[in-house]
């Protein structure tokens, strides 16, 4: 009789092999993504596709509190649920097809509504546009738990080069030749929200091919808890992380940046009247600069931290409202023919949001924890955006010049508030832990 094995096997995929896959795999998912997000630009096309309907600064300043209150509330009672679920890859299929539903309803009912009842379209397109924002949180939290899982801290920079890079390239392309013939049309948009919805339908599949472990969760976190129990957990988490507190309020002034931009392309198109083939070169030079500054931010990051990577992403987003501004010291022509120059620093939006997530990933002190971690960064992100009708209504009374000045003032405090943020890495290190998600 042969001797029993004196050892236990061990899994035929390596922990390196593992995530090798899983970050291609995350990789293909964020390209395609990617991809989707351009016919649904939020800094230039989401804004002209209102305008189009309806041109109001009061109903445009809708659209960032719809976007980021959509995407960074859900999370925070959404944040438990996901922490206590042992594999998550399903929570990302459901919520990316869901995405790619509200595209693809809003591509079948705007041309019967655009020529008969604009008003009702409006009301459509908005109240789509925050189910998606909504849904697009929950994925966005799964996201980042998939990659504080699957990804180790140290990685996270290089997988966000890969994927930005690719992504930008595979969207100048899709700009190039797609988007700008169809906006040219004059029944373009049904033909802009098919194209999002079918790169997220495509999306959908890939959290499927993931390698994805069962947690192993502790007992009292397998049970379900009410959501007053959660806002309890809450309130604890913050009272005991500083750090967290600190960064919570850097990614509240970020918020302006997001809340200012629907405004720039209105204030081209009103004030300096550019074409609508302006809009193309716009996305594009916001492409370009995304994928250039992943290049350096993303080794960064994984060589200096997060910590230095936001000061400086802080402080150059605070330059768009000042380009605008600059620019309305120019002639009108030639602040038209500049006004590429505004989207460059708005390339960084996607880089800095990713970079939060990073943050916060990185600052939780333990795997389970950093859900909560993100939901909480998400919420402040959305606490600001109260404001944002109240933003529009301002430039449609006091004029674009002194809001996005303003708005440059509270994007720099951001910056000087960045600077006291702790290296999560150096702070883990100083107590014996491992960075979260090795």
């Amino acid at each position: 009789m042969a001797p029993l094995p004196t050892t236990i096997p061990v899994d035929h995929h390596s922990a390196t092999d593992r995530e090798t896959r899983n970050t291609f795999w995350m990789i293909v998912y964020q390209v395609l993504v990617r991809v989707g997000w351009l016919f649904k630009t939020e800094t230039v096309i989401m804004p002209a596709v209102l305008d189009a309907v309806v041109d109001s600064g009061t109903l445009r300043g809708l659209l960032p509190i719809l976007n980021r209150g959509g995407q960074s509330l859900p999370p925070l009672f959404f944040a438990g649920p996901l922490a206590r679920m042992r594999r998550k890859w399903p929570a990302a299929v459901v919520t990316t097809a869901i995405m790619a539903a509200c595209f693809g309803l809003l591509a079948a009912v705007w041309r019967p509504l655009a020529a008969t009842r604009p008003e009702l379209l409006a009301a459509v397109f908005l109240t789509l546009y925050g189910s998606f924002a909504l849904v697009n949180g929950l994925n966005q939290l799964v996201l980042a738990t998939l990659q504080g899982k699957l990804i180790a801290a140290g990685h996270r920079g290089r997988a966000m080069v890969m994927s930005v890079g690719v992504g930008s390239v595979a969207a100048i392309a899709a700009a190039v030749l797609l988007l700008g013939p169809w906006l040219a049309l004059p029944d373009g948009f049904p033909k802009i929200f098919a194209a999002t919805a079918l790169c997220y339908a495509l999306a959908a599949v890939v959290p499927m091919l993931l390698d994805e472990p069962p947690d192993d969760l502790p007992q009292q976190q397998a049970s379900s808890s009410g959501w007053l129990a959660g806002l309890g957990i809450w309130r604890q988490t913050i009272a005991a992380d500083s750090a967290l507190v600190r960064l919570a309020a850097v990614a509240a002034c970020f918020s302006w940046v997001i809340m200012l931009f629907p405004h720039y392309q209105a204030y081209a198109r009103d004030v300096l009247v550019t074409p609508i083939r302006s809009l193309v070169v716009w996305v594009v030079v916001q492409n370009v600069a995304t994928g250039v500054a992943s290049l350096v931010v993303g080794p960064l990051a994984d060589r200096r931290g997060t910590r230095i990577v936001l000061i400086w992403l802080m402080g150059l987003s605070s330059l768009t409202p000042l380009i605008v501004t600059g620019l309305s010291l120019v002639s009108p022509g030639l602040a038209g023919r500049w006004f590429w120059l505004v989207y460059a620093p708005l390339g960084l939006n996607p880089i800095a949001l990713k970079i939060f997530v990073n943050f916060a990933l990185e600052l939780a002190p333990a795997p389970a924890e950093q859900p909560r971690y993100v939901s909480i960064v998400g919420a402040a992100l959305a606490a600001p955006f109260v404001f944002s009708p109240l933003v529009g209504f301002c430039i449609d009374t006091l004029g674009f010049r002194p809001v996005f000045i303003a708005g440059a003032i509270l994007i720099g405090a951001g910056a000087i508030v960045a600077l006291r943020l702790p290296e999560p890495r150096q702070r883990l290190a100083a107590v014996g832990a491992a960075p979260a998600g090795l």
